[in-house]
């Protein structure tokens, strides 16, 4: 179960990572335009951020070598 724990922490850096990168993204683009729509910007960074996490699923390299997480769960099909 530990390798799950340290998957999670991984996946967490990187989803907020991932939500800030698309922020700034947003932040740029409305600034250019002459107006920061902030809900647009919370709303691209969390789906970022959610598809991070999803896309983390199939294995992230800091972790057991890039295994997914039904290798680090031990499951037989992984």
């Amino acid at each position: 179960m530990d390798g799950i724990k340290e998957w999670a922490k991984a996946a967490g850096i990187r989803a907020v990572k991932t939500a800030a990168q698309a922020a700034l993204g947003v932040i740029g683009a409305s600034v250019a335009m002459g107006d920061v729509n902030w809900l647009m910007c919370g709303s691209a960074a969390l789906l970022a951020a959610i598809v991070s996490v999803i896309t983390s699923l199939a294995g992230i390299p800091e972790v057991g070598d890039g295994a997914s997480v039904a290798k680090l769960k031990g499951g037989e099909n992984a």
